[in-house]
């Protein structure tokens, strides 16, 4: 169990400076000073955990441990010294995809532990991987993730369903955790090495 928790902890750190450097590149596109860069870094990397944290009834997971604000920061700082460019915005695209993956099952693992029922933890786990990534585009004035055809909340679904499935089956969490995030991570890896996308509704739009 220690190996566990101490592994979560790590993915959980590894997301929110994931999240927070993408909140800063959305900054960095607009030319913003840095504490904007700041500001972006950290909604964007604590948002969704947030969210999830206000619906189930738990203590805000940052309040009472600010490191996490910290490492969003850090994540930031990151962009403004190292710059971006297309190299660098697709490897963030890569570890984006690695933080949405981890944090769908961090999100729905630790609903089901607060008694959270299964299709809620689902929905906390997706809430928890993107609506962090909905501020940042609200804020940056880009399209939202939510109105992209490009696979990024179904993913997060996929991958906190087979999460909850499992455990609901008494799989081990170990086992689990690491089916969720294989799930989550592969058909976000196929969205974009190959460009899988949702059907869209077919009637013409009027």
């Amino acid at each position: 169990m220690a190996a566990l928790a101490s592994t979560l902890t790590v993915l959980d750190y590894a997301a929110v400076a994931v999240f927070g450097a993408s909140g800063a590149l959305a900054a960095a596109r607009r030319h913003h000073d840095i504490i904007t860069f700041g500001f972006f870094a950290a909604v964007t990397g604590v948002g969704g955990g947030t969210l999830r944290d206000l619906l189930i009834g738990a203590p805000v997971f940052w309040v009472a441990r600010p490191d996490y604000i910290a490492v969003c920061l850090v994540g930031a700082l990151a962009i403004w010294v190292f710059g971006w460019g297309q190299g660098r915005e697709r490897l963030l695209l890569w570890l984006d995809a690695v933080g949405m993956a981890a944090y769908a099952v961090v999100g729905a693992l630790k609903a089901v532990s607060l008694g959270v029922p299964p299709l809620s933890a689902v929905i906390m786990g997706v809430l928890t991987a993107t609506f962090g990534g909905v501020i940042r585009d609200v804020l940056a004035h880009e399209p939202s993730v939510l109105l992209r055809r490009e696979l990024y909340v179904t993913p997060a679904l996929a991958g906190a369903a087979v999460f909850v499935g499992l455990d609901a089956m008494d799989v081990s969490t170990i086992v689990a955790g690491a089916m969720g995030f294989v799930t989550a991570f592969t058909i976000r890896a196929g969205a974009l090495l190959f460009g899988w996308r949702m059907p869209g509704f077919p009637g013409r739009a009027t």
